[in-house]
């Protein structure tokens, strides 16, 4: 294959360049132009981060994407440039093969408010020209939710059905007709892309409509069936879509790819969940995930050939597999992985330059830290995010125990004195710039029952309530406290085994009890207790045990001086007693007699906790067929967040889910996060904090993970009812609005119930002749007014220059008039230069008068 070896250069002060194969050859399309593309070529979409602080640490991203109709040579080139471009730029490429209406999450993010697919292709008719598009006729099918797409259809009536939305695009005037079943959330996202359209395409002077209701929108529907003809029959459904499930997300299965001689062999190694250290560097892996994408993992040691085999070894495992031909490819590097492919592994370690992204975890602060940089956690979410705290926790601290049904407060001398058996509610109240902010804590032993838990749901809805939904409500299971609950207890809280009825008496007495004590300061210091036998012990961490003589705080030798001083702290809640301090191997025998004897117990010194290298992700939500289904917003900003949807962050340590105030089914958010935990590949814990946050009310540990937040966007933004309803859907009645509507109309049907010539030849007439500015070929893409009257009936009446004479329209009666003819605006059927001769002015200057001035010359010169 000729292809030319140079490649193009890349603007380094742009994140995304586009080039669409050619002649065999890289041609770059024109900003303006990124989001559309012809189905019957490739493309290659380069996306560079400008800051790692604004995509969350992400690697380069090289994608070649293959229309549905484009061929195989064109294919093959689009392949091979890729293959270059990777050489050129780098191991710290991530590649991706994409193909038309089955892309990938981190394709789609690119392109807001969504990706257009336009018919036809042949390179040598391509032209990219900036200039605004009029001379255009074309239908294009939206659908889909956070990832919105775009197709042209047949422009027919055939084409429209119940579910999805339609646009139907003149040029001058861009309808949209919504589908009957189609939901407020997907009309309000192809109204974002009818207007982007709008602006990128025709300048933001093109004229738009919708129909929700079509009985209420007449003047549009005469527009649509001048165009499409009269509907005949019901419309049908669409099909529904296959959406992937968590669950078959989760079904990962990681083969060993090498060569034995002339064969390629494919071996499995290991199922869910994986380890990092299954991959050697020496060698090259696929991951199959589910069927639902393949990753080809390429370890730094390879040689160049096994990775220039990478796309080919994959297709190959696809077609060896049945899986369908568009199943999505993605290719890693050994230290450049995508957070999609590391989160796939129960952990992932960074080799090198250990958390330098935002998205590492890093360990909690201690409390010297965080009393340092207190002040600024309003000011720097972002700081608030990473310590997971949203203040210094001096506000007011309220906590109610479940019993049975109700709840019961707990006197504050009792606070953080928690039971296993019990659940609680612990209510935080903050200020926050000026503004009084809430968090309630559900708390869940690891021995309550169903029927607390339950209960302490309902009371949380009921405090909710009260509270006119501004709680951030965080579920919390024992064991798992995030670092703020454990610092408004500061770091004394303890968990007793049991359960029991808080009488304000404390904790009861009884015979001998061990008590674990963890943690380095305030804000990661909890006390457990645990069966008092010598097993429990362990060499890191510090003990105590209550016996009915004598009190042992027991230090075992990993311990530090941090984890000591705390321990001293906490010791005084549990009992009053003097303490007998004991040293790991100095124990008297009293000590072990209490524990029923000596046993083994861990005594190696804990490794630190390893540097994780997770960065947060953001999924829209959704459940189409009883299942969840996730789409992720790869590279996301606060823009993605839409007063209806559930939206989920994961953040390593936390699950967030994102309520929008008109979402419908926030009910079913934390049962969303426990599947998602439970589905996950990576074997996530089922005991990970689960955070509820309602639109207008995000606290700073959610607002941090976002490069930039506005805390008014939601209240200077207007919704689609807002926008429909202030400039929209009235735009049959709006006057300067109505004339545009009317060079479209007809007064008079033809029998059989099609459109008349006569009405196609005045749409093309009023429609400019600029070019467009993706223009493909004689059609431009879509079917040209003068073709689709070729297959109507002869035009009646002699047409001059698009024009019917003057003197057949003057002052004529309407029953003179020639047939298809509207008798109120008899004007247009002019011909421009007529038009202009006798009104002394084009039609559009005439049609941007208000409609009084309209009628006004048009009883003076006869047209009325």
């Amino acid at each position: 294959m000729d292809i030319t070896p140079g490649l193009p250069a890349i603007d380094s002060r742009r994140d995304l360049h586009i080039w669409i194969i050619e002649n065999l050859k890289m041609v770059p399309v024109p900003e303006r132009a990124y989001g559309n593309f012809f189905e019957e070529h490739c493309y290659i979409i380069l996306h560079v981060p400008q800051s790692l602080k604004t995509t969350q640490g992400a690697a380069r991203d090289l994608h070649y994407w293959v229309g549905k109709k484009a061929g195989a040579e064109a294919q093959g080139a689009a392949g091979t440039f890729v293959q270059h471009l990777q050489e050129t730029l780098g191991g710290a490429t991530v590649q991706h093969r994409e193909v038309q209406g089955y892309e990938s999450d981190c394709f789609r993010s690119y392109f807001h408010p969504g990706v257009v697919y336009r018919k036809g292709g042949l390179a040598s008719a391509l032209k990219h020209v900036e200039t605004n598009t009029y001379n255009i006729q074309r239908l294009l099918r939206i659908k889909g939710s956070k990832h919105v797409s775009a197709t042209e259809v047949e422009l027919s009536w055939n084409s429209f059905n119940k579910d999805d939305i339609f646009l139907l695009d003149l040029g001058h005037v861009m309808i949209q007709w919504n589908g009957p079943k189609s939901s407020i959330s997907e009309k309000a996202r192809g109204l974002a892309l009818t207007c982007s359209l709008q602006a990128r395409e025709r300048g933001g002077r093109a004229h738009v409509g919708v129909v929700d209701d079509e009985g209420q929108a007449t003047d549009l529907m005469e527009i649509l069936e001048a165009v499409l003809g009269r509907r005949v029959g019901n419309l049908c459904a669409s099909m529904a879509n296959k959406s992937i499930s968590q669950l078959q997300k989760a079904n990962v299965r990681l083969y060993h790819v090498y060569e034995k001689g002339e064969d390629l062999v494919i071996q499995e190694l290991a199922t869910r969940p994986l380890t990092q250290d299954l991959l050697r560097e020496e060698d090259c892996y696929i991951l199959d995930q589910g069927g639902f994408r393949i990753y080809v993992w390429q370890g730094r040691m390879s040689s160049l050939q096994e990775k220039r085999a990478a796309f080919s070894r994959a297709l190959g495992f696809i077609q060896a597999k049945g899986y369908p031909t568009y199943t999505n490819v993605e290719v890693v590097n050994d230290g450049a992985e995508s957070a999609a492919f590391k989160q796939l592994f129960r952990t992932w370690s960074v080799k090198q330059h250990r958390n330098r992204n935002r998205g590492g975890t890093g360990g909690m602060g201690k409390l010297s830290q965080v009393k340092l940089d207190v002040s600024k956690l309003h000011s720097q979410p972002e700081l608030a995010a990473q310590l997971r705290m949203v203040d210094d926790c001096s506000g007011k601290v309220e906590v109610w125990c479940i019993q049975d049904i109700s709840r019961q407060p707990v006197h504050p001398k009792l606070h953080g004195q928690l039971y296993a058996g019990n659940c609680y509610l612990v209510l935080y109240t903050y200020q926050k710039m000026g503004q009084v902010q809430y968090i309630l804590y559900l708390w869940q032993g690891h021995q309550a029952t169903k029927h607390k838990i339950k209960a302490l749901n309902s009371n949380a809805e009921e405090l909710d309530l009260m509270y006119h939904g501004a709680l951030v409500q965080e579920h919390v299971t024992m064991g798992s406290e995030p670092p703020h609950f454990l610092a408004i207890f500061q770091g004394q809280l303890v968990v007793f085994q049991g359960s029991t009825e808080h009488s304000g008496k404390g904790p009861p007495a009884s015979a001998t009890r061990l008590f674990h004590v963890q943690g380095t300061d305030s804000c990661n210091t909890r006390t457990m207790e645990v069966p008092a036998r010598a097993s429990a012990l362990n060499s890191s961490d510090i003990f105590l045990l209550v016996t009915a003589g004598i009190c042992y705080l027991w230090f075992g030798k990993g311990c530090s001086g941090d984890q000591r001083e705390m321990a001293r702290m906490v010791v005084t809640v549990i009992s009053e007693k003097n303490k007998d301090i004991v040293m790991e191997g100095q124990e008297p025998p009293q000590f072990w007699e209490a524990l029923g004897g000596r046993a083994p117990y861990p005594s190696n010194k804990s490794l630190p906790e390893d540097v994780t290298n997770f960065q947060p992700r953001l999924f829209e939500c959704s459940s189409p067929m009883g299942h969840l289904v996730l789409s992720e917003m790869v590279f996301f900003s606060q823009e993605n967040l839409d007063k209806h949807d559930i939206m989920l962050l994961d953040t390593c340590h936390e699950i967030f889910l994102w309520l929008g105030e008109a979402a419908s089914e926030q009910k079913k958010a934390v049962a969303w996060g426990q599947e998602y935990l439970k589905t996950h590949p990576a074997g996530r814990s089922q005991a990970t904090p689960i955070v509820l946050v309602k639109q207008s009310h995000e606290p700073p540990t959610f607002t941090g993970w976002f490069f930039t937040w506005d805390p008014y966007k939601w209240t200077n933004k207007q919704s689609y009812e807002e926008v429909v309803d202030g400039s929209l859907r009235a735009v049959a009645a709006i006057s300067e609005i109505t004339a545009e509507v009317h060079n479209f109309r007809l007064s008079r049907w033809p029998s059989n119930g099609g459109t008349g010539p006569l009405a196609l030849q005045a749409l093309k007439g009023s429609q400019d002749s600029s070019e467009n500015e993706l223009e493909l070929g004689p059609n431009g893409g879509g079917t040209s007014a003068s073709a689709s009257a070729s297959s109507y009936h002869s035009s009646p009446g002699s047409m001059i220059n698009g024009g019917l004479p003057r003197e057949q329209l003057m002052h004529q009666a309407a029953e003179d008039l020639p047939e298809g003819v509207d008798p109120a605006h008899k004007e247009f059927y002019l011909s421009d230069a007529d038009f202009q001769d006798i009104f002394g002015k084009s039609k559009e200057e005439f049609y941007s008068m208000a409609k009084w001035k309209q009628q006004q010359e048009k009883k003076q010169l006869g047209f009325f």
